[in-house]
């Protein structure tokens, strides 16, 4: 899934004394035989565990559904072939929120067991039904589970719910989609809904002829019903768990192409969206031809579709065989969409396919290791774009992507990539950044350490070896830390003897390399690590500490915060001396390297492909400093760019004081590399835009003025077009975003002269996509643009347009129009529901809204928390993104009181204490570095 925090749950009174074993384990003994009389009344619930007994597997499931979309309703049926493993009188799976009017067991002979409809006992608090048979069903047989079900299609964007679309003539249509990840496949039908079941899956759905319906696999036949409705028969689908099945009704229509290897692929939209198709279809062909090379294992489906939905909370999904999406995800329109939407929708697609064998193919065992799944995702979308689409210099983002990591992982309220997660909130915060960013830093570390080609190899081998299994965390290191042939390891030989070390591509100081724990230090403990580096003489002196922001050294909680914490740092750096790139594993908290004493410099982490921190004592910064005035192009612009977020990092905890850092970018005037340019810039746009949020009115303004001097020449370069590569157009959508926020005069002209013709064109000139937003952003300054903005985006059909609308709309400093964007928002019918939270975030952005948006929340909490679920990505980001800016010690306690006022949930929430340490960390800096700030600015203008 494309993105992207203890829940106290009441049982039932459990009368059977065979349920209360501990069955963590696979197999559990087999309980006494039970015949009471039937009626549920007589029943108590037989399970007190969140998770289900392992003793009954399904095998196949065959599902019905007849969705009805006029009424909003759906009726089903599903017969699951069950394995019994132990002697049992109860079935327990999972289900919410359905109507069971039947169930019954069969024999293998398709026998009834009862002549009676088996009572069905309800544990809500945990999702399950218990389903009570009066004969045994003994070890060893399997059966037939049949249970008839309806519903009514979800509200909200999990389950089987229901999405509309308005057509350009005022027609409101609507569809039924599913996303089950990660525990709502129980809101269809009722299952096994946990990925170490996996099974078999023949869908039937039942439909108006003006419709059609896609599910995982083909439609193998279409039968007419007497009642002119029609019904789809779809191929038994390949094993896969339950949150991977797939539906949807719509009326959407598609495009299609076919891969080298035979695939068919197609991409559905709304019919007049179709226009915005094509690229996705282009990515798509060549992303499936790429990754069936590089995993060396052929895509198992006879299709893969593409649907884009017009309500959806996430980026996309990768149910197998039919990828779901948000409409900014997958449709590309070349007059209205920018090169960042290209890029974005070019990733998510080669994200969601990744997935179909990192996911889908191999599954993690428990949403614990779900980064198995995400943080390979997240790291493929960069080997495969830069492999498809070169010229979209991809792996310029890579950088990025770590640096939100570390920013996340530098506070103490991180968790491990691998964390306990039991109950459905707590496995919805596991999609986070952990899972998805330092998930795919931490694989690029390892990448890079082992080398490309036993990286590769690795992989390859963990796919095939556990294809249509589960798999945990040590079966990636034991595969990787495999080295033996194919053969070898095909014909089952172990590989691990010491003759087998030889082979061992990454034999380490002459010592076999314990991967497994070289890397549970990076996947069982938080945090990120800071490495210190001093030079004496001929040796580089190294010592490692976890990397803090909100705690500095001289803190009397530092020692605790700590304690127990050590990593396996596969460190790399590089001097003048020669090109080479030196290698150390740093297994202790301190370390030395023997270097030669004529070094001039020493780079540690080169191009930042080790996911830490590095902070040079004893004039270290002086040197690197000197080094970028003197000669920057000696250090490669990701290099250039690390130092730059380092020092930034380390003025933030305290290491180092705010001047080094500001002294360090002014060689910027000589950059000409986007990435460490917009690294620089960032930095400052981030400390102005929250001292804006202050009320610090002089310190604002002296801020605002030097930033517009100090890259007044790269403001100047820039055209007013989409013209150039990727970097230089992605460099003037920021840059000129920026200077027309500050004021800028010849930015703030050019806008306003470009934002009246486009205004006057009514609707036929279309404005350079890299420029868009800035135009609109100004033009919403004014009564008559903003209500022009608001008339157009109701009524645009581009996905991509409409975010740069809503975007402009925020930047009023009308509050009036800020708050009727908001409720605009909640109401979920111009604003839909699915950028709700988005739209919280803009108006949190604009200094007249950060206020505005954060009472907006509390005021309506209960409201955001049932249109968008407690534990999701959606609701973290509004609780994170609001409070992101806050900064003084007024707005801290008033976070600390509303978090209070919800203790219950918030207590389910890890992104409570999130927003908790980043406004106390975003507190601590404006105490240390306000003063610093405003002194050194003034010493600028001298």
């Amino acid at each position: 899934m494309a993105l992207v925090r203890l829940l106290v749950l009441s049982v039932f009174h459990v009368s059977l004394v065979w349920c209360n074993r501990n069955l963590s384990s696979q197999q559990a003994s087999s309980p006494p035989v039970v015949q009471p009389p039937l009626g549920a009344g007589n029943l108590s619930f037989p399970w007190s565990r969140l998770r289900l007994p392992r003793y009954i597997i399904p095998l196949h499931y065959r599902l019905f559904l007849h969705p009805n979309l006029t009424s909003l309703s759906f009726t089903g049926s599903v017969q699951i072939q069950i394995d019994v493993q132990n002697n049992t009188n109860w079935v327990v799976l999972h289900s919410k929120g359905l109507q069971i009017s039947k169930a019954t067991i069969l024999n293998q002979n398709f026998t009834h067991l009862s002549d009676q409809v088996l009572p069905v006992l309800h544990n809500p608090s945990h999702e399950q039904i218990g389903i009570f048979s009066p004969w045994v069903l003994s070890s060893g047989q399997k059966y037939f589970l049949y249970i008839e079900f309806g519903a009514e299609l979800a509200e909200g964007f999990y389950g089987f719910y229901k999405s509309t679309y308005r057509t350009t003539t005022g027609e409101t249509r609507t569809l039924a989609s599913t996303h089950f990840e990660p525990t709502s496949a129980r809101m269809a039908f009722p299952c096994f809904d946990e990925p170490i079941f996996k099974a078999n899956f023949s869908v039937r759905i039942r439909r108006s002829p003006e419709h059609i319906s896609l599910s995982n696999m083909p439609v193998v036949k279409t039968v007419e019903l007497s009642d002119g409705l029609l019904e789809d028969w779809f191929a038994a689908s390949v094993k896969m768990s339950t949150y991977l099945v797939a539906f949807v009704i719509s009326d959407f229509r598609s495009v299609t192409a076919t891969t080298s290897s035979g695939v068919q692929v197609s991409v559905y939209a709304a019919p007049e969206k179709m226009p915005q198709t094509h690229y996705a279809l282009e990515v798509a062909v060549k992303m499936l031809d790429f990754y069936e090379e590089f995993f060396n294992i052929r895509y198992p489906l006879p299709k893969q579709d593409l649907i884009a939905i017009p309500d959806f909370q996430s980026g996309a999904m990768e149910n197998w065989g039919l990828t779901t999406y948000r409409e900014t995800s997958l449709l590309f329109d070349p007059l209205t969409s920018s090169v960042s939407d290209k890029l974005w929708v070019t990733m998510v697609i080669g994200h969601e396919l990744a997935h179909q064998w990192f996911g889908n193919l191999v599954t993690m065992a428990w949403w614990n290791d779900i980064w198995l799944n995400e943080g390979f995702a997240r790291y493929m979308e960069y080997i495969s774009v830069e492999a498809t689409y070169p010229d979209l210099t991809v792996e310029e983002y890579l950088l990025h992507t770590c640096f939100v990591a570390v920013g996340l992982d530098s506070l103490n309220s991180s968790r491990p990539i691998s964390s306990d997660a039991e109950n459905p909130t707590q496995i919805k915060e596991m999609f986070d950044t952990v899972s998805y960013d330092k998930g795919a830093c931490v694989l690029h570390m390892l990448r890079h350490f082992l080398t490309d080609d036993v990286f590769q190899r690795g992989i390859v081998r963990y796919l095939r070896k556990f294809s249509y299994k589960n798999a945990h965390n040590q079966d990636l290191w034991d595969s990787m830390a495999n080295t033996c042939s194919e053969e070898d390891f095909i014909s089952g030989k172990h590989c691990y003897s010491s003759s087998q070390n030889t082979k061992n591509a990454y034999l380490f100081a002459g010592e076999h390399l314990d991967l497994t724990a070289m890397m549970n230090t990076w996947t069982l403990q938080k945090g990120v690590p800071l490495v210190t580096v001093t030079r004496k003489g001929s040796r580089l002196l190294l010592r490692q500490d976890r990397f803090l922001r909100t705690v500095l050294p001289s803190d009397p909680v530092w020692p605790s915060l700590q304690k127990g914490f050590l990593w396996h740092i596969p460190l790399t750096y590089k001097t003048d001396a020669s090109s080479t790139i030196h290698r150390h594993l740093m297994t202790t908290h301190t370390d030395s390297i023997p270097i030669e004493e004529e070094v001039n410099w020493v780079k540690v982490n080169t191009d930042m492909t080790g996911y830490y921190v590095v902070h040079y004592e004893d004039g270290g910064w002086d040197e690197m400093t000197t080094l970028l005035r003197e000669n920057h192009t000696a250090l490669s612009y990701k290099d250039r760019t690390h130092l730059i977020h380092n020092a930034f990092q380390l003025v933030t905890s305290g290491h180092l004081a705010i001047n080094k850092a500001l002294e360090l970018i002014d060689y910027l005037r000589l950059e000409t590399h986007t990435v460490p340019l917009l690294q620089g810039l960032g930095y400052l746009e981030a400390y102005y835009r929250m001292i804006e949020k202050r009320n610090e009115l002089e310190l604002t303004h002296n801020l605002g003025m030097y930033i517009l001097q100090f890259f007044r020449a790269v403001i100047d370069q820039q055209t007013w077009s989409d013209s150039g590569s990727v970097s230089e157009r992605r460099l003037r959508s920021e840059v000129l975003s920026l200077a027309c926020h500050l004021e800028d005069p010849p930015c703030l002209q050019r806008a306003h002269q470009s934002f009246k013709d486009w205004l006057e064109s009514n609707g036929t000139l279309n404005l350079p996509t890299d420029v868009a937003v800035t135009v609109y952003s100004v033009g919403a300054q004014d009564d008559h643009g903003w209500a022009s903005l608001l008339h157009t985006y109701k009524n645009s059909l581009s996905a991509a347009q409409k975010h740069k609308f809503l975007f402009a709309l925020t930047c009023s400093r009308d509050t009036s129009k800020l708050e009727k964007l908001l409720e605009l928002g909640l109401e979920g019918k111009v604003i839909r529901s699915q950028d709700l939270s988005g739209l919280i975030l803009m108006v949190a952005r604009n200094p007249l809204g950060h206020h505005l948006a954060w009472n907006f929340v509390k005021k309506n909490w209960d409201t955001l928390v049932k249109k968008l679920q407690l534990g999701s990505f959606c609701m973290r980001h509004i609780i994170t993104g609001t409070t992101g800016q806050f900064s003084s010690s007024e707005e801290l306690t008033d976070v600390q009181s509303f978090f209070e006022s919800i203790k219950e949930q918030a207590s389910q929430l890890r992104a409570t204490q999130v927003a908790l340490d980043n406004v106390q960390k975003n507190v601590r800096w404006s105490q240390r570095n306000l003063e610093p700030l405003r002194i050194w600015l003034n010493e600028q203008k001298k």
